[in-house]
């Protein structure tokens, strides 16, 4: 396993408090679809992706799934479960692909919070980005067309300004229900994204081919 110590979640203890928080850093493998957690399990680690992609979602009553997030390589997830009492994962979690994660755990962590103001502030600043982003994502579902939806979305995934190739992290029927769209619909939007000259489109890849006019979609 091997885990720069320069990820944010890190930078800020120091050697000792470091060496210290090493015993509690497990490396796991998943295949895709293997399931990491479920739902309401008792929680007590959280996780860093090295490599892959991990979905985090909902099953409803009749078993439709929501997806929630897409995790990709150098993103933390389930770290809210710190704060919680008792810790439970509040979403299942599933590889898409091979993923490698590092797991963090709970109790180890948070005795380094204590000893480090400084991790404690990049913490909660990553929250709260998080925090931001639903309510994003929350106003984008309810105040925009599908067009403008799905826009935002490649926004959200692409390297930006500059022209950029993105792998959808999800099959086109999982970002479907992210957005809150039927399959067909979405697989028209990226039609209509691409006949103005903003996308092109070649299976699980796509690529921005003018991000100013993505973005003015996107804000329309």
């Amino acid at each position: 396993m091997s885990l720069p110590r320069h990820h944010p979640l890190f930078s800020a203890l120091n050697d000792a408090q470091w060496s210290a928080l090493q015993p509690h850093l497990h490396g796991i493998e998943l295949s895709p679809h293997q399931r990491l957690f479920a739902q309401g399990d008792r929680a007590k680690a959280f996780f860093i992706v090295q490599s892959g992609t991990v979905k985090l979602f909902r099953l409803s009553s009749q078993g439709q799934v929501k997806i929630m997030r897409a995790v990709s390589s150098g993103q933390s997830f389930a770290d809210s479960i710190l704060f919680m009492e008792p810790p439970r994962y509040p979403v299942h979690a599933e590889a898409i692909e091979n993923c490698s994660l590092v797991a963090i755990e709970r109790e180890a962590y948070l005795h380094a919070l204590e000893q480090s103001y400084e991790t404690c502030r990049v913490l909660m600043t990553r929250m709260t980005q998080r925090i931001l982003a639903h309510w994003d994502e929350i106003e984008n579902l309810s105040m925009h067309g599908s067009v403008q939806r799905l826009a935002r979305y490649l926004l959200s995934a692409a390297p930006r300004p500059h022209t950029a190739e993105v792998r959808l992290p999800l099959a086109k029927s999982q970002i479907a229900a992210q957005l809150g769209l039927a399959p067909e619909t979405l697989s028209r939007g990226l039609r209509t994204l691409s006949r103005s000259n903003a996308i092109a489109v070649q299976g699980a890849q796509v690529r921005v081919l003018d991000y100013t006019v993505l973005r003015q979609i996107a804000d329309s």
